[in-house]
């Protein structure tokens, strides 16, 4: 006889393997990839370390979907803030302002998320979240190249430049030690944005 996995079994194996993620999730925001550990995420969530290695083989593999989750989570928010209404300026400043104010808001999770060295299997994910990203702001440089607000441009080139511009200019308050802090933060986002705006502009 073939076992069927009832939903009562299913949905606690869900809620288990979200409560590993999670404390993968805080232990990176503590301190960075480098600094996870297979027994403590284990330990934070309750469980034996080897029900976890049932639910994730390798910490490449818990490290792999934590970051899966996060990145998907900040694309989502910024691909809201795309489709928002407003002329495509307004939408890229406002897209460029939300992932600044955001890395800003969690600076260890975000350098982790896109700086930090990791594992061949992370890095993999980077490529496409940054496909993802490049995505959105291609979106609403389209948006303007149609509208007339921007001028006629190679959309796709310039949405990886913008995707490029977002993530170097965070090098600096997001590196270890800095702790997201910088002389007036809220001016050095704008700037980011107005630079972005005045990169596809006419």
């Amino acid at each position: 006889m073939v076992y069927r996995q009832t939903e009562k079994v299913r949905v606690r194996k869900e809620k288990t393997r979200q409560r590993l993620l999670k404390a993968a999730r805080e232990a990176i925001a503590e301190g960075g990839f480098a600094a996870v550990q297979m027994s403590s995420i284990a330990a934070a969530a309750g469980v034996a370390t080897g029900t976890l290695y049932r639910y994730f083989p390798s910490k490449a593999d818990v490290l792999t979907d934590v970051f899966r989750l996060v990145s998907q989570r900040e694309v989502d928010v910024m691909a809201q803030v795309a489709a928002a209404d407003g002329t495509a300026a307004e939408r890229l400043e406002a897209a460029v302002e939300t992932f600044a104010r955001r890395a800003l808001k969690s600076p260890r999770l975000a350098y982790a998320m896109i700086f930090e060295p990791v594992d061949p299997e992370v890095d993999a994910e980077r490529l496409v979240f940054r496909r993802s990203y490049a995505d959105v702001f291609r979106m609403i440089v389209e948006d303007g190249v149609s509208s007339g607000e921007f001028p006629s441009q190679d959309v796709s080139v310039v949405a990886n430049c913008l995707v490029g511009t977002c993530a170097e200019s965070m090098v600096g308050p997001l590196a270890p030690g800095q702790d997201g802090q910088t002389e007036q933060p809220e001016a050095y986002v704008r700037a980011i944005a107005r630079f972005c705006l005045n990169a596809v502009s006419k």
